[in-house]
């Protein structure tokens, strides 16, 4: 399987319809490709929905849609089980998180209570109702949106959910010419209904199972725990990454090098992921706060710290007998 190839029609069709998002873009695509969920926050406006919703339409996978709002249940998450009088049993009703791909739109506005009924759905791929347990489709990826700055009526995503998340994403505003194309784009009809399939679920399955080959080499293994621990001992944190936050780095710098045609990871592959991967699973202290310091300049400070590897990071050529 051509992870590249397959990259580069992904990035293709969604380029059809979102304008000059190129790194984000590639942030999501390893999110899926890891097999790993995406939470994308940024301000109203710039294109989160539109972005889950191209991708989505971009694989040939099931796709569904939670519109979070303060009075959703579990039940309406999950599924619920309903008596069937003809039968004289009860029987299981899916709810939206059996989909593939799930948009769960605007997750911050949901109770604590609902927030938890995607938990075990995100980090187990199965749900559980009634004491019976069931299994979720693969390819199975949550892409979340939510905004930052609106805290009226929002329910701050926990710090377990949070690090079940693979990837945090921004999108930002469009640069001028991007913004003007969109309106030329967008004069006559949405650019989203005119996009299709162009990738198959099982494409989407082999590559995701190719990028677990891409070699990952010992000191490249070292320098992620480094670039981790260093986030626990640093003075403007108060709680740092967790050891998932290691795995996931070390998937998502497996599937950037995949995407850019190489079989091994680079020390850089893992620099340009640290603050997308881990920024969301810190915990700043309070003084930091008041300096304005950010999750992610922390990160920069904690990648700029810690010296990269070096020598060879390919894997040993076979021996000639």
């Amino acid at each position: 399987m051509n992870v590249q190839q397959f990259g580069e029609r992904l990035f293709a069709n969604l380029e059809k319809v979102i304008v000059g998002k190129r790194n984000a873009m590639e942030l999501i695509v390893i999110g899926l490709l890891g097999q790993g969920h995406v939470l994308i926050e940024d301000v109203p406006g710039v294109g989160k929905t539109v972005m889950a919703r191209s991708l989505a339409k971009s694989l040939g996978c099931t796709f569904s849609r939670l519109q979070f709002t303060p009075d959703m249940l579990p039940s309406d998450v999950t599924g619920v089980s309903v008596y069937n009088q003809q039968k004289r049993q009860f029987e299981f009703r899916p709810g939206p998180i059996f989909g593939q791909v799930v948009l769960a739109d605007e997750i911050n506005r949901a109770t604590p209570k609902t927030q938890a009924a995607l938990l075990e759905a995100m980090d187990e791929h199965q749900v559980t109702v009634d004491g019976q347990t069931h299994p979720l489709p693969a390819p199975f990826m949550v892409l979340a949106t939510q905004n930052p700055i609106e805290y009226e009526g929002t329910f701050p995503l926990p710090e377990a959910q949070l690090d079940r998340f693979l990837l945090k994403v921004r999108l930002g505003y469009p640069r001028r010419a991007e913004e003007v194309r969109v309106l030329e784009e967008q004069q006559l009809q949405h650019p989203l209904e005119n996009i299709g399939a162009i990738v198959s679920e099982k494409e989407v399955l082999a590559a995701s199972q190719a990028v677990k080959k891409v070699y990952v080499s010992s000191s490249i293994k070292h320098y992620v725990v480094d670039l981790v621990q260093r986030t626990r001992d640093s003075a403007d944190v108060y709680l740092g990454a967790s050891p998932r936050g290691s795995l996931a780095l070390a998937r998502a710098g497996q599937c950037l090098a995949a995407l850019r045609g190489r079989d091994h990871v680079l020390p850089d592959d893992i620099k340009s992921l640290a603050a997308p991967v881990l920024a969301h699973r810190i915990i700043l202290n309070p003084a930091a706060r008041l300096h304005d310091l950010t999750p992610e300049k922390v990160i920069q400070e904690v990648v700029a710290n810690v010296p990269a590897p070096g020598g060879s990071f390919q894997p040993d050529a076979p021996k000639e007998e």
